[in-house]
Order: C-alpha cells, then sequence, then structure tokens
C-alpha cells in the first residue's frame, strides 16, 4: 500500500469516527425515550400508591399522626 492510500484510508475512517460521535437527530428521540419511561414509571406508582395494601397502610399512619397525644 502507498503512502497516498494509507492516507486517504485514514481520513475515511476519521470521518467514520465523527459521524459516530455526532449527536445530530438524536435529541428528540432520546426525549422521546426519557418522557416514554417518566410516564411508564409514573403509572406503575400511580398503580402501586392506589392498592389497596398500600392505601390501607397510608391511612392508618394518617389516622394514628392525627391521634398522636402531644
Amino acid at each position: 500500500m502507498g503512502v497516498g492510500m494509507v492516507r486517504r484510508i485514514k481520513d475515511w475512517v476519521r470521518g467514520m469516527a465523527r459521524r459516530v460521535r455526532s449527536d445530530n437527530g438524536m435529541t428528540t428521540s432520546e426525549y422521546a425515550v426519557g418522557t416514554i419511561a417518566a410516564c411508564a414509571f409514573a403509572a406503575v406508582l400511580y398503580k402501586v400508591v392506589t392498592s389497596q395494601p398500600v392505601m390501607s397502610a397510608l391511612q392508618s399512619l394518617l389516622k394514628d399522626a392525627l391521634d398522636a397525644k402531644f
């Protein structure tokens, strides 16, 4: 391989590396995935908090706090 061919290969590899590292077009999809994950977490948390065992535990805790003697 000649010096010119080695230089062209190096330039090509550098160009590919720059394109791979580039964030162009990724921001919107990252926000979309983050939003979906946050919504899924909120839905699971809502289901847990509104479940009967958790609701009764929270009500018991609140009742005990309000009935506390100072």
